[in-house]
This record gives C-alpha cells, sequence and structure tokens, in this order.
C-alpha cells in the first residue's frame, strides 16, 4: 500500500494549483466580507483639518495661562462654529468662538477648553452665543485639537490588497470618500453531494435512506469563507449521474467543484473513477482523522476536491483543505487559522494519524483547558456543534495523558 500524504505536504500540493480569481467593482454598501483587489491610499490627510475634539471655546493658550477658578479669564466671544461652519475670521488677543466638537479651528486659536471649565457650561440646544465667557482654567496650546493628518498623511497606504474588509475598514473607505472598490470575485465552488441512500430534507424518509446534509453544511461555509455555492441536487452512485453532475459544474463556470462522498474504495463509489476518466487524481487519500478518503486533482481542466461523505469528516476536511484554497482565490493573502496551546484535561488515544479532535475549550487562571465532546466517529456532527475547538494530535502520537499540551483550533 503506498504510503499516505501528510496534510502538509497535501496542503502545499492543493494550494500551488490555486490563484486568485479576476476582480469587479462593486459599491461600498456591498463591500462587507469582500476582499480587495487593490490598495488603498489617503487621498488625503485625516483630519483634513485641524478641529476641536470638546464642544467648548476656540482660544489663544496664552490669554488664560493666569488663568483658575480663583482667577477667571474673560474673554469677548466673537464667533460661533458649529461643525461644518468654518469661521473666515482670525481671533485676536482676548477673544473667544464658542466651537462645537468636530467643527473647524478657527485662525488665530491654539486651544479648546471645555464648557465645563468655562461659566457656559450648561448650554441647552438652541441657546445664544454669550457674548462673553469667563474661563476657569489654563490650557496648553494644543490641548482638544485633533490636528490635521493626526490619523493618516495623504497617499499614506491605509488598507492593502488582499484584505477582508470588515465594518471598520468598510467606514474608513466611506471617510475617504470611495463610493466604489475594485475587489475579488467571490469564488463559485459547485456542490456535489453522492449517494442513494440520500433524501432531499423536506421529502418523506423512507426505509434505509437518511437526509443529506453536508450540501447544506458545506454551502454554510462556503459561504462564511466568501465564497458562492452553487448546488447541483442530489447524484445518484451510479458512472453515468456523477459524470453528468460533473459536466452540468463545468457548465456552471464554476471555479471548484467539490463532491462529498464517493472517493473512497467501496463498490459504488463512482466519483474518483469518474475524475479520472475525464481527468487527473493528484493524490487521493490523506494521513488524517478523521477524512482520510480525500482526493484532489482536476476535471477538464477545473479543479476537484473530493470530501469524504461523514458529515464530521466532510466539515473538517473542508476547514483544512478547501477553506484555505477559497481563501486563496478569493484574494487572500493569509489563511491560516490561528492556533494556541490547552491543556488536556483527560487521557486522548488516536491512531497515530494526525488527527482534528472536536473539544470545550475552557480558560481559568490564564491558561486554555480541553475535553473531547465525547465519541469522535466521522458521521457524529452533533459533536461539533458542542465544541468550539478542533484539537490537532500530531502525527505517529498514539496516546497523551493528563495535563499535556497540545494545539487547538477555534471553530
Amino acid at each position: 500500500m503506498p504510503t499516505l500524504l501528510s496534510v502538509t505536504k497535501a496542503l502545499e500540493k492543493l494550494l500551488a494549483t490555486f490563484q486568485p480569481v479576476d476582480f469587479e467593482q462593486v459599491e461600498l454598501t456591498q463591500a462587507l466580507g469582500r476582499v480587495l483587489a487593490e490598495d488603498i491610499h489617503a487621498g488625503f490627510d485625516l483630519p483634513s483639518f485641524d478641529n476641536s475634539t470638546m464642544d467648548g471655546f476656540a482660544l489663544r493658550a496664552d490669554d488664560v495661562k493666569d488663568a483658575s477658578h480663583g482667577n477667571p479669564v474673560s474673554l469677548v466671544v466673537v464667533a460661533d462654529i458649529p461643525a461644518g461652519h468654518p469661521f473666515s475670521g482670525v481671533l485676536t488677543q482676548g477673544q473667544a468662538a464658542r466651537i462645537m466638537t468636530g467643527a473647524p479651528l478657527p485662525s488665530g486659536a491654539d486651544a479648546i477648553i471645555p464648557l465645563e471649565d468655562t461659566d457656559s457650561s450648561s448650554q441647552p440646544a438652541g441657546a445664544l452665543m454669550p457674548g462673553k465667557v469667563q474661563v476657569f482654567r489654563h490650557v496648553q496650546a494644543g490641548d482638544y485639537v485633533r490636528p490635521r493628518g493626526k490619523d493618516a498623511r495623504a497617499q499614506d497606504l491605509l488598507i492593502p490588497l488582499g484584505t477582508r474588509l470588515r465594518p471598520q475598514e468598510v467606514g474608513l473607505l466611506a471617510m475617504l470618500g470611495k463610493p466604489n472598490l475594485k475587489v475579488y470575485r467571490r469564488p463559485r465552488l459547485a456542490i456535489l453531494p453522492t449517494g442513494d441512500e440520500l433524501t432531499q430534507v423536506g421529502d418523506p424518509l423512507a426505509p434505509g435512506k437518511i437526509y443529506e446534509s453536508n450540501t447544506y453544511a458545506i454551502t454554510a461555509q462556503v459561504e462564511q469563507a466568501g465564497g458562492v455555492a452553487v448546488s447541483l441536487g442530489l447524484i445518484a452512485d451510479r458512472f453515468d449521474a456523477v459524470k453528468g453532475a460533473l459536466d452540468r459544474a463545468l457548465e456552471a463556470e464554476v471555479d471548484l467543484i467539490l463532491s462529498s462522498a464517493g472517493v473512497s474504495v467501496g463498490a459504488y463509489d463512482f466519483v474518483r473513477v469518474a475524475l479520472e476518466e475525464g481527468g487527473n487524481l493528484s493524490f487521493w487519500r490523506v494521513n488524517m482523522r478523521p477524512g482520510k478518503p480525500f482526493a484532489f486533482g482536476h476535471y477538464r481542466g477545473t479543479p476537484f476536491i473530493g470530501l469524504p461523505g461523514n458529515p464530521a469528516s466532510a466539515f473538517v476536511g473542508f476547514e483544512i483543505f478547501v477553506r484555505p484554497a477559497l481563501l486563496k482565490m478569493a484574494g487572500q493573502t493569509d489563511w491560516s487559522r490561528p492556533m494556541i496551546p490547552v491543556v488536556l484535561l483527560e487521557k486522548i488515544e488516536s491512531d497515530g494519524r494526525e488527527s482534528y479532535l472536536r473539544a470545550v475549550v475552557t480558560f481559568r487562571d490564564g491558561r486554555a483547558y480541553a475535553r473531547l465532546t465525547g465519541h469522535q466517529d466521522s458521521g457524529n456532527l452533533r459533536s461539533l456543534i458542542q465544541a468550539n475547538a478542533l484539537l490537532i494530535i500530531p502525527n505517529e502520537v498514539k496516546c497523551l495523558p493528563i495535563g499535556a499540551e497540545v494545539q487547538a483550533w477555534f471553530l
């Protein structure tokens, strides 16, 4: 029997095949979760003008250098500056301007005194500008002023190509006045669930049949990773049905064909046969648990990944192999998943394959601890619902005692 490919080698071979898809223009309102296909530079300074960080009075710091509660300084209020309304004049010695948060700092002023440090601390909406203001403490030049360019300078690189946009990036893009963006197109993945035992959700369940769940779980995983899932319906365990589904996937112009089941060694596992007839198989079977029957190749030039049929195996196989490939196609430059060390709360036995075991990780006293979510059968999808992490048991490790430390992926 040929040596099984390690997870690391299998992932390297698989990822070497994939390149980012082409790009498209989207409106900013549709940008959340998309991956930038361009660098975003500041077109102007942020903020673009000196402005007040407080509701208060703009003034010259030197005018109030001796101000205190026992020795207030009186200034003449010569202007009212709401946000969005610059003052065209210049403040001179002994003058102040009432100013709102975010409003432009007037010429001649170099500081802001907050309202609460003046005799105008109570100002209801619509209150008229006072003719004078008493200042009860001193300030330094620059106090309560947000200077121009404090956040970024024009031409600074703010968001690099390959960034998946979160709400905070979307907000910054709006601040930059970007109505449209160049992003990578969402990769399209065809999903082919195979098996005569499968019944569509919603139909009556006959004896010996099970409801097909992988399409739903995998579709959710695809969408969560930023792709578009193309379902081709249930595929019977017949060579012609499998080949027809593969051909329909090509007609749908997908970037990756993804099957569940049919790649093992059973008498009715026709996916691998159809793949080899119409394309090539780069590797088959990986030294991992769960999910050893894993296939990768091409069907008429389109990449193909064959996941196991058991739900937990399909889920784990997707996270290890399909998710990184999808993220790379989507233009992301980092598809690694963060790991943390955890301490085992129970003894773990394995068969020597690199294993990804469903577990619950908890924290106490600054450390992370892990316990399995019951049995690890490849069909036990409930254990994935109970889990918040996958424990990674290295290759050739068959037993780990309580207190041993392993790495964990959070789900």
